[in-house]
């Protein structure tokens, strides 16, 4: 029997190598996204991308390493993708400005699919820790970004004596849960009130004027 070749390294890839692994992600990462994790096979994948199962076995040795490179994929994708506006978020301008964009995109797709990254982790989260992990990196990363904002802002004096670290935590906890009641109902409301809370709650610290945190002072 001829030995199966083996996976390139990423870096070994050619240019045009790069960009039939990435075709085969982003279908891998679609077809994911509608269909779950577990109901989508290596012969759904080729379909989607138009390549041959030999070619997908020549980027990814099996299906759980095509699953990782789809939860790398959307870090870039979303995480990455979001980072332009993420580094407003030192203004509440900039806040309500990244919320309307995640409740406009949840109504341009119909409210379905939730958010990619938290659907893989829901899903894995008990059968791969190694995907764990991932998502949990990537949730990690977007919190960072919303943390690296509010303490933006509490540098400048305009987040009172907020903790800007659970701030950030409770903005992504509110964005997850959100994301999940709006794919359940349909509806993109529960995104929009729960966002809307946490901003309410970022304004209210913002407000508060600078003797209510040190009365002693002058």
């Amino acid at each position: 029997m001829v030995p199966s070749k083996r996976p390139r390294v990423r870096g070994e890839l050619t240019p045009k190598g790069e960009h039939t692994r990435q075709r085969i992600v982003a279908a891998a990462a679609q077809v994911m996204f509608d269909r779950s994790v577990a109901e989508t096979t290596i012969e759904d994948v080729r379909a989607a991308a138009g390549v041959s199962s030999s070619q997908v076995y020549h980027y990814f040795k099996d299906k759980k390493a095509l699953v990782q490179a789809v939860i790398e994929y959307h870090d870039q994708t979303i995480v990455g993708g979001q980072e332009p506006m993420l580094v407003t978020l030192d203004s509440l301008d900039g806040l309500r400005a990244w919320r309307d964009f995640l409740v406009e995109h949840q109504e341009k797709l119909g409210c379905r699919g939730g958010c990619p990254i938290g659907s893989l982790g829901s899903e894995l989260a008990e059968t791969s820790n190694q995907a764990r992990i991932l998502v949990a990196a990537s949730l990690r990363r977007w919190e960072g970004a919303i943390r690296s904002g509010l303490r933006g802002m509490q540098a400048r004096g305009e987040l009172g004596s907020a903790d800007p670290d659970e701030l950030a935590l409770a903005t992504l906890a509110a964005l997850q849960g959100g994301l999940l009641l709006t794919q359940m109902q349909r509806s993109t409301r529960p995104l929009a009130t729960a966002l809307d809370a946490m901003l309410t709650l970022i304004a209210h610290e913002a407000a508060r004027p600078a003797e209510a945190l040190h009365p002693g002072a002058g």
